[in-house]
């Protein structure tokens, strides 16, 4: 398999990925203060949204290099 094609590969299941689950959160604890052994956290959650479009295209171009390193395989 070519280096074409794995990166084609890869950017296929990044966009099946993108399309099946559009939305993700991410979870950050940060430390707001510390007094000898007492230490006080928070966590911070933060959403993030992938366009459809953006999903699609990233579908689409890996599509297209799976195809061009195929041929040029041959």
């Amino acid at each position: 398999m070519s280096k074409l094609m794995l990166a084609g590969a890869i950017l296929v299941l990044l966009g099946v990925l993108g399309l099946a689950i559009p939305y993700f959160t991410t979870s950050e604890t940060k430390d707001v203060a510390r007094l000898g052994d007492l230490k006080l956290q928070t966590t911070e959650s933060t959403s993030h949204f992938i366009p459809p479009a953006a999903a699609g295209g990233v579908l689409s171009l890996g599509v297209v290099l799976l195809v061009v390193g195929f041929f040029k395989k041959t």
